[in-house]
């Protein structure tokens, strides 16, 4: 099956501006310091936007006025373009009140930087409608099967998790290449496909991260020109489609080995959030048994201790990371692979040190941290969930890094 290859005539969804705004040059610190202001309004809406199950519309539009979605796209269309660590310290202040809203941050602000990755004539084809455009995904290659035809591929499958898509106009969905249907995979692509093209599958009824509308998508042998498909190898730090337009060190990262810091701040605001909430109750509050302050707690003030300390830990391994990669990007140095597989191993266990301090948190919170109309249990309830995805994975990510320490051969990773 083949079709058309024209552009593709779309129209923007209610909710993104209608007139176009420049956020060319707006600082790292800013952009931080907006989300933090805007933290508040998103608290008033945690409960709501469990109950949505998706992002609130109000909270959409707040998120485009301020930029926030925009942190990773190139500043040539008005994008803010700034370091890698900026998902990380977005996220981190937003989790902290609604962790749903910030892996909704996360993730679709992380799929400008990702288009940007793309042949130019593609970027235009949705940029040059909305530079604001939401765009979702689900990186799950094996739910998706792709066969090579004229001008392109026909796709077809179930994606889960696809954080973000009623917001959003398009989505990235994963699929595996095959010469034949029981052969090997010969290549891993994304696809760029509009909301009009494929089924939207109410499947997201979770005990965590509630809010983020992560639902099934379906498609059934549909054509998808081969400008709006890439290879994910071509995000592995190396020149790719996108250079020809967007050649600044954001675009010279290995994005997929950089992947699990577009959403470790989620939990790393899942652990301040905690510690805020528990620490500060913890200093008025006395013991329901006993009746004595609970801040005199020696077990208590050595568990603050401790949380404390893997919170700071795993702030400063993100950071590093972040702050690495950018350095040799600048530095005009391509990744080497012992970089990427360290990227991966800070990643899974810094966010290991943040569930740790969160488990330890709600201990100390004991049944008040239970209650619907305490911070606390959506904050446990969220990092749990978010602690599930692979990226934060030891099991996958622990053993990538401990192969190559070990000096072992295997098949390359997607890195």
């Amino acid at each position: 099956m083949t079709g058309s290859a024209a552009r593709l005539d779309w129209t923007p969804s209610a909710n993104l501006p209608r007139t176009h705004t420049s956020f060319a040059g707006v600082s790292y610190e800013e952009m931080v310091g907006r989300a933090r202001d805007l933290a508040p309004k998103i608290a008033a809406r945690a409960e709501a936007c469990e109950k949505l199950r998706r992002m609130p519309d109000e909270t959409e539009r707040e998120l485009h006025a301020t930029g926030l979605f925009r942190i990773a796209q190139p500043a040539r269309v008005g994008g803010a373009e700034l370091d890698v660590g900026i998902f990380v310290d977005v996220c981190a202040a937003v989790a902290r009140v609604c962790p749903s809203t910030a892996w909704n941050i996360g993730n679709l602000a992380s799929h400008h930087w990702m288009l940007g990755y793309f042949p130019p004539e593609t970027q235009a084809e949705l940029w040059d409608v909305s530079t604001d455009v939401l765009i979702a995904t689900s990186l799950v290659f094996p739910a998706g099967r792709g066969r090579k035809v004229e001008g392109g591929y026909e796709i077809s499958g179930r994606w889960p998790l696809s954080s973000g898509v009623d917001n959003s106009d398009w989505n990235l969905l994963a699929f595996m290449v095959r010469e034949r249907d029981d052969g090997p995979p010969v290549d891993q692509r994304l696809a760029l496909i509009h909301r009009s093209q494929y089924e939207i599958v109410d499947t997201w009824h979770a005990a965590g991260l509630c809010g983020t509308g992560s639902k099934d998508v379906a498609i059934e042998s549909l054509f998808v020109p081969e400008r709006r498909t890439i290879t994910a190898w071509a995000m592995n730090g190396k020149p790719h489609p996108g250079s020809s337009v967007n050649d600044t060190p954001l675009f010279r990262l290995p994005l997929l080995a950089l992947g699990p810091y577009v959403l470790s701040g989620v939990m790393l605001g899942c652990a301040e959030g905690a510690y805020e909430t528990t620490v500060g109750a913890a200093r008025k509050r006395n013991a329901t048994m006993t009746g004595l302050p609970v801040a005199a707690s020696q077990p208590i003030q050595i568990k603050v201790a401790e949380a404390a300390a893997r919170i700071d830990a795993a702030k400063l391994l993100m950071q590093d990371a972040c702050r690495h990669a950018m350095a040799m990007a600048r530095a005009g140095r391509e990744p080497v692979h012992e970089d990427k597989v360290r990227y991966r191993r800070d990643a899974f266990f810094s966010v290991r040190l943040c569930l740790e301090a969160v488990d330890i948190l709600m201990g100390i919170a004991g049944s008040g941290g239970l209650y619907l109309s305490s911070n606390m249990q959506r904050l446990f309830r969220d990092a749990h969930a978010a602690n599930a995805h692979v990226m934060f994975s030891p099991d996958v990510q622990g053993s990538l890094f401990g192969q190559h320490a070990l000096g072992l051969a295997g098949p390359p990773p997607l890195l």
